[in-house]
C-alpha cells in the first residue's frame, strides 16, 4: 500500500495552543486514536518553532546555513503526518478530517504527497 506524507502549514506566529477551544484536545486525540487503530498513521509529530533551526543551501557547489526565524517565510511547516493508504482520496480524507478539528479561527494548510518509493525499499 503506498504511504503519503501530510505536511501541516501555518503561519507559525498566529496560533497559540492557549486559544484552543476546550474540546480541541480531545478531538484531536479521539482522532489520532481512530487513525492509529485504522492502521493507517505511522507516524506524527509536531515541529518546534523556527526560531530553533537552521536552513542549510546547496548553491553553485558552496553550502550555506541560516538560522531561523525565518521571517521572510508566511507559512511553515508545523509538522507532519506518515500514513499509509489505499490511495491519495483515502489520504485526503483523514487529512480533510485533521483539520476540521481545529478551531474555526485558525489558519492551517496541508500538503498531501505521495512517496515515492525507492526500488527494493
Amino acid at each position: 500500500m503506498p504511504r503519503y506524507l501530510s505536511l501541516v502549514r501555518i503561519e507559525e506566529n498566529t496560533i497559540d495552543m492557549a486559544s484552543a477551544d476546550p474540546g480541541f484536545e480531545e478531538r484531536m486525540g479521539a482522532l489520532f486514536e481512530e487513525i492509529t487503530k485504522a492502521g493507517v498513521m505511522l507516524d506524527t509529530a509536531g515541529l518546534k518553532p523556527t526560531a530553533e533551526s537552521t536552513r542549510i543551501s546547496w548553491t553553485n557547489g558552496k553550502l550555506s546555513y541560516t538560522d531561523g526565524p525565518f521571517t521572510e517565510t508566511k507559512e511553515v511547516v508545523g509538522g507532519y503526518a506518515l500514513m499509509q493508504c489505499k490511495d491519495m482520496a483515502e489520504a485526503i480524507e483523514w487529512g480533510k478530517r485533521f483539520l476540521e478539528v481545529h478551531p474555526k479561527e485558525w489558519t492551517v494548510g496541508l500538503e498531501v504527497r505521495e512517496i515515492e518509493e525507492m526500488p527494493g525499499s
